[in-house]
């Protein structure tokens, strides 16, 4: 290691600004704080979001919408996947959260899941889950299986 081989540690001099140190830094004269106004004196700080008294970007921007905190979300499933479910596996009479996150319908048991009514049920099947459509509860029913909701 030689003196000329020196260099400051990685993040050392990063931004160091040598401000009100003359004119020839770059720096001198109103030491880069502009003329007159508040941002030019000493203890001068703003809140968030300041700009200087114009309106700022938050309030001149429309606001519209709700979001409902309480908002209860389904993963759904159609009649038409369970039926590919039977036919992919036939000895399966009963179909539940667990068995759908076996399948990978679904990414854990503790996911809300609803049934529609799309398609058609060909077998007798037994459906535990959160919630059933008008239109996949008789279809299920009438294919001779039974809906439980959990």
């Amino acid at each position: 290691m030689k003196l000329h081989t020196l260099n400051p540690g990685n993040g050392a001099t990063h931004g160091s600004k040598r401000i009100g140190r003359g004119e020839g830094s770059g720096h001198g004269g109103t030491s880069t704080r502009g003329h007159k106004g508040a941002g030019s004196r000493a203890g001068y700080s703003h809140k968030r979001g300041f700009e200087g008294g114009q309106m700022p970007l938050y309030r001149r921007i429309p606001k519209f919408g709700f979001k409902n905190p309480f908002r209860v979300e389904y993963d759904v499933i159609n009649l038409d996947t369970l039926q590919k479910i039977v036919d992919a596996n036939p000895s399966v009479s009963e179909i539940n959260h667990d068995f759908l996150v076996s399948v990978g319908l679904i990414s854990t048991s503790r996911k809300l899941v609803k049934v529609l009514g799309r398609g058609e049920l060909k077998g007798k099947l037994n459906v535990k889950l959160n919630k059933f459509s008008n239109t996949a509860k008789l279809a299920i029913e009438k294919a001779g299986g039974t809906t439980t909701e959990s």
